[in-house]
């Protein structure tokens, strides 16, 4: 029996598809410590993995184990010289959460695009109208869009702009221009020269040497004394205290944050005061919809592996 650890808690929804599968044991691993990981990891097959970064010398100790399936499509916790090296298969949940990320970007730039929060502060103070005029709010209608990365996210982002009436614009080093006009936006060449002419940038891409600080002093200081920039893909594609810099010197309108260069956040990170800023912790794909749908998709990665089923697009080549 191939017997699988689930390492952190999923949803329900996708334990359920083991419960009755003769050919498959499971176990929830809520102890995530390396006392109980050295413990445990060498009993299983195949591990299921949310946030934990599980260091190289305990992979070492799991020797039956084949497969990794990530809960999510982000894989900076694994080593993957590592994986590649032991004939380790990475798996992702390649289709569950884009849509909810992408509604995600929605809700944040119409939050700070039209001073939600400050409203709703100042309504709860009882202020009503009294300072209304002194919070500066802008459209989306007929704004410039630029997406950075344009794989499943930002394929439901373009949707959800259009229908706004927004001019798309995309950024994608491996995405031919037919294929973005197939969805109705413009590819562009120079990530630098689209950040001074966009009013909104969603980031979409992995963290990487090439992406780590893109996002800067220097090009923020270029763009549009309006735009509007939103990060929920990882944290470190914006360095943050120039953000916070080109913030309060208002160089640009606002910012959203899903992601951060640490988490939890550091307590003293200046982002966490800057009225500019909208932040939340790390939960863009978290609706109780996509965590079933991450959950069985992960679980059933694993289980198609082991059948001979698996989609490729779902496995990440080492």
């Amino acid at each position: 029996m191939i017997k699988i650890g689930i390492i952190e808690e999923i949803h329900q929804d996708g334990i359920d598809l083991l419960k009755n599968n003769k050919n498959f044991s499971y176990e929830v691993i809520t102890d995530t410590s390396d006392e109980n990981l050295k413990k445990k990891l060498p009993e299983f097959d195949a591990i299921s993995l949310r946030v934990k970064k599980i260091s190289n010398d305990i992979y070492a100790l799991a020797k039956k184990l084949k497969v990794i399936s990530r809960h999510g499509v982000g894989y900076d916790n694994v080593d993957t010289q590592f994986l590649k090296q032991n004939n380790l298969v990475l798996l992702i949940t390649a289709t569950a959460n884009a849509l909810t990320v992408a509604e995600h970007v929605m809700y944040m730039m119409l939050s700070i695009a039209k001073g939600n929060f400050k409203h709703h502060l100042e309504t709860q103070k009882g202020n009503f109208n009294k300072n209304a005029k002194k919070i500066q709010t802008i459209e989306l209608y007929k704004k410039k869009m630029l997406i950075a990365g344009f794989g499943r996210i930002g394929k439901n982002l373009i949707k959800r702009c259009l229908g706004f009436d927004m001019e798309v614009n995309v950024f994608d080093p491996f995405i031919n221009a037919n294929e973005i006009k197939k969805y109705g936006g413009t590819k562009v060449e120079d990530f630098n020269q689209a950040l001074e002419e966009n009013d909104f940038i969603s980031l979409h891409m992995p963290l990487n040497d090439k992406t780590r600080n893109l996002v800067n002093y220097q090009n923020l200081k270029t763009m549009k004394k309006n735009a509007i920039i939103v990060n929920t893909a990882r944290g470190g594609i914006i360095n943050e205290k120039e953000l916070d810099k080109a913030l309060n010197e208002n160089l640009i309108f606002g910012a959203g944050l899903d992601v951060f260069e640490q988490e939890p956040t550091d307590p003293n990170n200046p982002l966490l005061k800057n009225e500019k800023v909208l932040l939340t912790p790390h939960v863009a794909a978290l609706t109780e919809e996509c965590k079933s749908r991450m959950a069985k998709e992960t679980i059933q990665n694993i289980i198609d592996f082991f059948e001979n089923k698996l989609d490729k697009s779902k496995q990440i080549k080492l």
